[in-house]
């Protein structure tokens, strides 16, 4: 493993107030056995953890599990050349040598996911040597075991089996250990989370941004659903339905952040956090996914920005005709989600293109905004509920909750009767209530539906590459939708530092 498994970087926020959680401390040469002195030293350790999710949510996730399915595509401009990595992706044409491959995609979701991993576990080791009130000290092991397990759930998802580091790598010698299996990786996930659920505050009792006790909840039933084990993730989630502490909101646009406003609302269960400024912590996914070439003046009534430039090169995460058509008739979703904008410079006959209008929100400054992004929202608890209690032989009770999700979309209730129509309509729910989210590739994953959705589309794309955003001069490759796999080959450039994969 690289460096970053090493060293716990000091770079961390302070535990005040929301503006203050994402204030960064500058780094210093303390070494952890210098730091770790006082209440406030985890607080600090704890909110550097936090940081890379910053990092994987606008660079990664919408890469790995979003364009890698059939709801959205990567467009082309032959004026600007190619742009290996993200088409890979795209394009499920991600090449395998000797179970690995240099896409800079993979390996830096990798590393970040490593780097929460070296950063919690740094305080896991650490807190029981320190006394300090007890209350705060439940809380700050309950975040750390939290953002553990999410981490090691991205690397399980992304690459089944994967080195299980659970101590501080005390140096290099120590970084390179062998892959646990899927099942062993797994069984940590859950045993961490186990662990941070009665540590965890509710909902109402922590510092919004923080991962609390129905954070942990939603994520392990998550987990059990992937692991199929329906009983055990219904009694893990149904105390956060009862718990008053979620809600979803009004309108289904008014369950995502502003620019700064409508943060940590009813609807969230747990966010990334933002901040629009020259702190760092800005958010541009709208600008990584907005379709390219684009000129000022036709992003700037989507973004209202006051210095707006021109978005040039390929791009980028634009919405397939595919999902466009799963909207059902009234869906209210469907506007809330997706709009249109004119490319004039576009090489295509049509130049008019979908983009994500769900988080396009107005802001100040050109490629800065701080639009917080959901992990998990009420509505997927709702549809979480639905597909444990169908999975069960439940399906009347499955749909009450379906049709709570489907009501504020301004839909019908659902007319799936039985356990094998009602595991449709919910599969096809999520994908429209998730949209963008950043999970259509893991729920096509683990229903095991890659061959039965993924080979349609590479042939309606190879069939009709214009209805996809190819230009007249441009047509897909040879290799496209060539690697099907269930998980993505490991990063060469981190085989390179071990032996054992």
């Amino acid at each position: 493993m690289k460096k970053y498994i090493i060293a716990l970087s000091m770079a961390s926020v302070l535990l005040t107030s929301c503006e203050d959680f994402l204030t960064v401390i500058p780094e210093t040469e303390l070494t952890s056995n210098t730091f770790f002195k006082t209440q406030t030293d985890f607080e600090q350790a704890v909110n550097a953890a936090y940081t890379p999710l910053r990092a994987i949510t606008t660079e990664r996730s919408w890469l790995l599990s979003e364009m890698h399915s059939d709801n959205t595509y990567y467009g082309r401009n032959p004026n600007f050349g190619a742009v290996d990595p993200q088409e890979d992706l795209a394009d499920f044409s991600v090449l395998v040598s000797n179970g690995t491959n240099p896409n800079t995609h993979l390996l830096n979701q990798w590393r970040q996911d490593y780097l929460i991993i070296a950063r919690t576990n740094q305080v896991l080791a650490l807190i029981d040597g320190v006394e300090f009130d007890a209350a705060a000290k439940a809380n700050v092991r309950g975040q750390a075991l939290f953002l553990r397990a999410y981490a090691y759930f991205e690397l399980a998802r992304y690459w089944g089996s994967v080195p299980l580091h659970l101590t501080p790598v005390p140096g290099r010698d120590a970084a390179a250990l062998p892959l646990s299996t899927e099942d062993e990786v797994y069984a940590q996930i859950i045993k961490d989370l186990l662990e941070a659920i009665p540590l965890l505050p509710k909902r109402s009792a922590q510092q919004l941004g923080r991962a609390t006790e129905g954070a942990a909840r939603t994520l392990l039933a998550n987990v059990y659903i992937n692991r199929k084990q329906w009983a055990e993730a219904e009694e893990i989630l149904a105390p956060v339905i009862s718990s008053g502490e979620y809600s979803l909101m009004g309108s289904y646009e008014m369950a995502f952040s502003d620019n700064a406003s409508n943060k940590n609302n009813a609807e969230s269960v747990f966010e990334v956090q933002y901040l629009e400024g020259a702190a760092g912590f800005q958010n541009d996914i709208i600008y990584r996914m907005m379709p390219r070439p684009l000129l000022a003046a036709e992003l700037k009534p989507i973004t209202g920005t006051s210095n707006t430039q021109n978005l040039d090169g390929e791009g980028n995460n634009i919405p397939t005709p595919d999902i466009i058509a799963a909207y059902e008739a009234g869906d209210t979703r469907k506007d809330a989600s997706i709009a249109w904008v004119f490319l004039s410079s576009s090489e295509r006959i049509d130049k008019n293109y979908p983009y994500i209008k769900k988080f396009a929100k107005k802001h100040s400054q050109h490629g800065n905004t701080g639009t917080n992004f959901h992990i998990y929202r009420y509505a997927e608890v709702l549809l979480f509920m639905a597909e444990i209690l169908n999975e069960q032989g439940k399906s009347s009770e499955a749909a009450t909750y379906l049709n709570q999700v489907r009501a504020r979309a301004g839909l019908a209730a659902t007319t799936a009767t039985g356990q094998a129509d009602m595991r449709e309509a919910i599969f096809k729910e999520r994908r429209v209530e998730l949209a963008f989210e950043n999970k259509r590739w893991f729920d096509i994953q683990r229903t095991d539906r890659i061959q039965e959705i993924i080979v349609p589309l590479g042939q309606r794309i190879v069939a009709d590459p214009a209805a996809y955003y190819y230009p007249p001069r441009a047509e897909p490759r040879p290799n496209v939708f060539t690697n099907l796999d269930k998980f993505y080959p490991y990063p060469a450039a981190e085989s390179d530092l071990s032996p054992y994969f």
